[in-house]
């Protein structure tokens, strides 16, 4: 093998690996026939008429960990190429339909995703037993609907991170240094989306968009600075006590809802308004619950937010 190629190897060692379970990460989203691939190897469990990750870069600072939460075990990625976080979204979280990833997503949980590995070994087994135990002619059709009936037998939870600045704000404009934002950022990032991992196994029947990642943010926040800062969140939202100006807030509400520009744009300085107050009684119940983990605060929160 060149040294060329193998540097290109060995810097996609972590997408290579997970590529060995996911194995729709062979196919290039770009390519016109990409909806098809994905369909034939995902639904129909299928291996990739090709092997090549060619339309990932790679990075020797990639990570590929596993994290307990209280709702279960959750794999975490970690790409440091925003192409290539680009890229396996497009991939594992869009099925490779065409779509365009805002510059504020640095992060996304995958949570159902299926993993046919699981079902590969579950299925030589069954029939590994089954000629052991005399029977010649396994029905794996029928013990096929059986373990798949349970979803837990075969779907996995991901979260993917990317690197750089948490929902794309300067380190300057927190007056922090880049390296320092960075660091608070993948943690931040990290305790984002397990919170969301989190809530939608432990509390399905309270999601909302808005409230959702208000708790995400402040729960990471609190992990990566030991603190919740209100103003770090607002930054994030793009809201004052006074309104909207520019941030992540507009991506919760459905402009199409809206008569015209002006009713939209009054919606989303009045939801600002509320948001903020409602940040102002976050940060109380961080105040008056010290010594708590980030992870405590999620049930805290949650259990605090028909007042709030």
């Amino acid at each position: 093998m060149h040294s060329k190629s193998l540097e290109d190897t060995n810097r996609r060692k972590v997408i290579s690996d997970i590529a060995e379970t996911y194995k729709q990460l062979y196919i290039n989203p770009d390519d016109p026939e990409a909806k098809d691939k994905y369909n034939c190897i995902v639904r129909m469990g299928e291996d990739p008429e090709f092997i090549t990750l060619d339309h990932f870069i790679g990075s020797y600072m990639d990570t590929d960990e596993y994290m307990d939460t209280p709702a279960g075990r959750v794999r975490i990625v970690t790409l440091y190429e925003r192409s290539d976080f680009v890229t396996f979204l497009k991939i594992m979280a869009h099925r490779c339909e065409p779509t365009k990833i805002p510059p504020t997503q640095g992060a996304s949980l995958l949570d159902g995703v299926i993993n046919w590995r699981r079902i590969d070994a579950h299925k030589e087994d069954f029939m590994k037993n089954s000629l052991k135990n005399g029977n010649i002619t396994p029905d794996w059709n029928s013990e096929f609907k059986r373990f798949t009936a349970d979803k837990s037998n075969y779907l996995d939870a991901l979260i993917v991170l990317s690197s750089g600045p948490y929902s794309n704000v300067k380190a300057s404009m927190l007056r922090l240094d880049d390296e320092t934002w960075l660091s608070y950022s993948h943690t931040i990032r990290l305790y984002h989306e397990c919170t969301h991992f989190i809530c939608r196994r432990l509390y399905p029947d309270k999601i909302d968009a808005v409230w959702d990642e208000l708790l995400a943010d402040a729960v990471g926040i609190y992990a990566a600075l030991g603190h919740f800062d209100i103003d770090m969140e607002a930054l994030f939202l793009g809201i004052t006590k006074d309104g909207y100006s520019h941030g992540r807030l507009e991506n919760y509400v459905d402009r199409d809802g809206y008569a015209c520009e002006d009713e939209y744009l009054e919606s989303l300085n009045e939801l600002a308004r509320k948001t903020y107050q409602t940040l102002l009684r976050i940060e109380t119940v961080f105040e008056t619950h010290p010594h708590k983990t980030p992870f405590e605060f999620v049930s805290v929160l949650e259990e605090s937010k028909d007042q709030l």
